[in-house]
């Protein structure tokens, strides 16, 4: 049996801003009595539009802060630095990391071999989800678009709004046109936009959205591991404008937060 103290620990999960809150609210409905950490890097969002070499300095910046802070493993719920830094996370700490891009494209192809791919520009260009996809199931056909303006879109609170529809019709033009079966949303906001994206794409196109299937990913890691445990406490530490997180955590959350931090991670590192 695992000691108490490990079990104890929390599990840290992180994002470039606010869009990781759908993966923790996954995770807390999967796991309802783990201790969870988040960290949002709101000074410097979004990763998406950075390259490659600065997210996984920004990567490796939170999770030192959160391996300070004591975590028995490490969510990282940014599609972004998941497809640029998941393997420098796993190399330089001894705690378990997952990222969001294996757990999605499990699932995607569970039955889905016609499958699209919508994310940042970042992501899209990395060619993780392509490379994860065609790696497991080589016969498949996989179709990937940026869609940079969605996540901006969401953070205004446009979720049902005409302006969020047309932009979404532009970005799902060309997966409608391939005929994929399956959509993956590979970025953290994209699932406050399911209805609207299965309303446009059809019933008969499933979707795949990471954060439930990392959650669930945690779920069995933990389980394996035999490090359940806690009792269901909560902390947030942000990079700057706590303001805005808290109004854009009751959309993403459905509820208000609490013990929430302002942090310098270039500060924190350096002690």
């Amino acid at each position: 049996m695992k000691d108490l103290y490990v079990k104890n620990l929390p599990v840290g999960i992180f994002d470039s801003g606010v869009g990781g809150l759908t993966v923790f609210k996954e995770i807390r409905r999967f796991l309802p009595k783990e201790n969870l950490i988040y960290v949002g890097d709101l000074a410097r969002v979004p990763y998406g539009s950075k390259s490659p070499g600065l997210v996984r300095k920004f990567s490796l910046q939170i999770a030192s802060f959160l391996n300070s802070l004591g975590i028995k493993s490490l969510v990282v719920a940014c599609n972004t630095s998941s497809a640029t830094s998941l393997e420098l996370l796993k190399r330089r700490f001894s705690f378990p990391v997952i990222g969001v891009i294996e757990p999605s494209v499990e699932e995607a192809l569970k039955e889905g071999r016609r499958i699209g791919i919508i994310a940042t520009p970042t992501t899209i260009k990395s060619g993780a989800y392509q490379k994860a996809i065609l790696k497991k199931a080589p016969e498949a056909e996989v179709i990937a678009f940026p869609a940079p303006l969605l996540v901006p879109l969401v953070e205004e609170g446009w979720i049902e709004d005409p302006i969020t529809l047309q932009v979404l019709k532009r970005y799902l033009s060309p997966f409608k046109e391939k005929g994929v079966d399956t959509l993956i949303l590979g970025c953290t906001h994209y699932p406050l936009l399911r209805d609207m994206i299965s309303k446009e794409m059809g019933e008969e196109v499933r979707l795949v959205d990471s954060a439930t299937s990392t959650a669930y990913r945690l779920k069995q890691l933990l389980s394996r591991l035999g490090l359940e445990g806690g009792e269901g406490r909560e902390e947030f530490f942000l990079t700057d404008d706590p303001e805005r997180f808290h109004n854009l955590a009751v959309l993403f959350l459905g509820r208000k937060i609490t013990n929430v931090k302002v942090i310098d991670l270039e500060e924190e590192n350096e002690r």
